[in-house]
């Protein structure tokens, strides 16, 4: 029988974990930059105008964090998200613009290719055994060939005005796209933290041998985690369709950098087995604070993409060396924490398995 301090303890050493958190660090960090910004601008920041732009730019960002985080999850690495995030939002606004296909039809369509790829991404990395870095990155200078032909040089704008004014759609100043962004991490969470099909997700990024003598098909996990991430990165290429006055062919071009940063800041390990969905989410909220900043006070943009990765390259420099530091601490107590899936393997080896295992 649990008794209420029995309750009591477990919230105690609940709330001083989340206290000592990288979720933690970020919503510090979040509530102080936004304070600072609004101060800095004489409090214009916080006006309903501002919020809602604001808010109607990071739903893009926080979708594209959460698709790559599906597949660091499984050990995998999706350089595609930006080429295929492009090549959708184009095929969604040619299709309505060019063949006058009504507008819920090409947004599902959008929506269903861009999980269609991620599904074919997944098979062929399975089947070929080829690393998942190269098999992205050949998808992604596919997709990138793909939306040029589509788009070409011109900007397509000429699509449904009903899709726009979703886009612009903000009851109390909150926009409907950044609601579709957080209904999408909130269904994501559920999937990871509640179904069993999440938790598998997890088990086979975390330690593939162990997976698999549990009888779970890491190959299967490879799959679903790439379709996963196709299905937000369509949702994501829809967010900025409706967002964006028209697309073209550099739609998607400055994603692969923030959809990397988002999770690897909000503390999801490369080497898969975590996720960290309101993390990523603050990560993503820091990441437009400092875009914010840029345009408030007219920063180099070069400066902004150097800031941005000198936080990725210390966050996963400070996590190997917290690891090792768990590492010293275990062997000095006479025990040695659960390494990492890919610790102690041979390259040839760890390729493989990144390419898929059975």
């Amino acid at each position: 029988m649990i008794t209420t301090g029995d309750r009591g303890a477990r919230t105690g050493a609940a709330l001083r974990r989340f206290s000592r958190s990288t979720t933690t660090t970020l919503l510090g960090v979040a509530l102080v930059g936004y304070a600072a910004l609004g101060v800095a601008s004489s409090g214009s920041f916080f006006d309903g105008p501002s919020v809602r732009t604001f808010l109607q730019y990071l739903a893009t960002p926080i979708l594209i964090g959460l698709a790559q985080m599906v597949a660091l999850c499984v050990g995998q690495l999706n350089l595609a998200v930006g080429a295929l995030g492009g090549f959708s939002a184009c095929l969604t606004g040619v299709l309505m613009a060019d063949s006058g296909v009504p507008m819920p039809v090409a947004v599902l369509a959008g929506v269903v290719t861009a999980t269609a790829v991620g599904l074919l991404t997944g098979l062929f990395i399975v089947a070929t055994r080829i690393n998942g870095f190269i098999v992205t990155l050949g998808t992604m200078t596919i997709l990138l060939g793909a939306q040029y032909r589509l788009a070409g040089t011109r900007t397509v704008d000429g699509y449904s005005e009903t899709l726009k004014d979703l886009g612009r759609t903000a009851p109390l100043n909150i926009p409907l796209v950044f609601l579709v962004a957080l209904a999408s991490a909130v269904l994501l969470a559920a999937f990871m933290y509640r179904t069993t099909a999440g938790r598998r997700l997890l088990a086979a990024g975390g330690n593939p041998l162990a997976a698999r003598l549990s009888g779970i098909s890491t190959d299967r996990q490879i799959v679903l985690a790439h379709t996963v991430s196709g299905l937000l990165v369509g949702v994501a290429a829809l967010t900025a369709t409706a967002s964006l006055p028209g697309v073209n062919r550099s739609v998607g071009g400055d994603w692969l950098l923030p959809s990397f940063a988002a999770p690897i800041i909000g503390g999801v390990a490369l080497n898969g087995g975590t996720v960290a969905v309101l993390g990523t989410v603050l990560a993503a909220f820091v990441m437009r604070l400092i875009d914010a900043a840029r345009a408030q006070f007219s920063l180099d943009p070069s400066w902004v993409n150097f800031l941005i990765g000198l936080v990725v390259l210390g966050t996963v420099v400070g996590g190997r060396v917290h690891q090792s530091h768990l590492e010293k601490k275990g062997r000095a107590q006479g025990r040695i924490p659960p390494a990492p899936a890919d610790t102690g393997r041979e390259t040839d080896t760890a390729l493989t398995n990144a390419g898929g295992t059975r």
